[in-house]
């Protein structure tokens, strides 16, 4: 096959983004798809009660929980438990933690608050230095933290640090993850070297599980969609905007090249992403870069098509039993998602 199906065809690994940090904490705000998330919008699932419990828990945290109820004139007011600054929504991939945190950002009155991925924070830290990061976030009344993960040492210490520095002058803490805060590190580096770090960030939350089943695979078979050869030319050639046509092999170097905070940038303007000749990941290294990418994509709401291996297989099988399982699962959910939304010509 040639190296583009299309001379309109944008090339991902054409691309090199460049982002400052004063563009990076202008972004620090919800996805677009999340632009009018609210708790009234949040649909939970009577089947897992805690999703229904945890918005009002949330929605109390972000002010706007029901009214205390006030006795007869010598009753006493029952005093309610003090709230720790940070709520910290545990729980699987496509329970809808994403769309509660930016239903806090939306709801809170606040006159400075920040959302964005766990990659975000530590990319300003990389880009600005650590005494300005937190100059510039030092006086904001949320911090809202999705995909919180810490995947390695210095990650560990950044972040504990930042954040204890942010709570001790008042700022309050928003996070979701597929892992409790007290199990950060678990199975992917040496966490026990990190304890006492790792367990005085989680005394700042107060941890809410939240169970439910994925809601992206409930209309789904299961299965990302791999076109073939036509298909896939006939999807490049018809998408409404500019598509983006490489070779997958390609596009997982030159995400190599390319810082994860700047993910963002290789999709800018595009209608459709496309990857061909799509081949299983054995490396640990480019399968974690290509879960940032997917995650950026997936924040975009941008289809993928695809042709050879289904994306749904394209992390080896020993990588889905190692510690990084969930955040390889939640890769895959948001694949399947995405291949199946290309198949919907309102979307291409």
């Amino acid at each position: 096959m040639t190296d583009t199906t299309s001379p309109d065809a944008a090339h991902l690994t054409e691309r090199q983004p460049v982002v400052t940090g004063p563009e990076m904490l202008a972004s620090l705000v919800p996805p677009p798809q999340f632009d009018d998330a609210t708790f009234e919008s949040y649909r939970s699932d009577a089947e897992f009660p805690s999703q229904a419990a945890s918005k009002a828990l949330l929605e109390k945290f972000a002010g706007r929980g029901a009214p205390v109820k006030r006795g007869g004139f010598f009753s006493r007011a029952k005093k309610e438990p003090e709230l720790k600054p940070g709520v910290y929504l545990d729980g699987g991939f496509g329970v809808g933690k994403t769309h509660l945190l930016a239903s806090i950002y939306h709801a809170m009155p606040a006159r400075r608050k920040y959302f964005g991925s766990f990659i975000e924070y530590t990319a300003l830290v990389g880009a600005l230095g650590y005494r300005n990061t937190v100059d510039l976030l030092r006086g904001a009344d949320l911090i809202c933290i999705d995909e919180f993960e810490l995947d390695d040492p210095g990650d560990t210490m950044v972040m504990t640090r930042l954040l204890g520095e942010l709570v001790s002058t008042g700022t309050r803490l928003a996070a979701t993850s597929n892992t409790p805060p007290n199990a950060l590190g678990e199975g992917r580096f040496a966490a026990q070297d990190f304890l006492r770090e790792i367990h005085a960030m989680s005394d700042s939350f107060e941890t809410i599980r939240i169970d439910g089943v994925d809601f992206r695979q409930r209309a789904l078979d299961g299965h990302a969609v791999a076109l073939d050869d036509a298909e896939y030319t006939q999807r490049i050639v018809a998408a409404a905007g500019t598509a983006s046509d490489d070779v997958f092999g390609d596009v997982i170097r030159h995400l190599a090249k390319v810082h994860p905070s700047r993910y963002i940038r290789l999709i800018d303007g595009l209608s459709l992403v496309g990857l061909r000749d799509v081949q299983v990941l054995t490396d640990q290294s480019e399968a974690l870069r290509f879960v940032a990418f997917v995650d950026r994509v997936y924040d975009a709401q941008l289809p993928i098509v695809a042709t050879g291996v289904s994306l749904d297989q394209v992390f080896a099988e020993e990588m889905l039993g190692g510690g990084y399982r969930k955040k390889y699962l939640r890769a895959i959910s948001r694949l399947n998602a995405l291949t199946h939304s290309a198949q919907q010509p309102s979307i291409a």
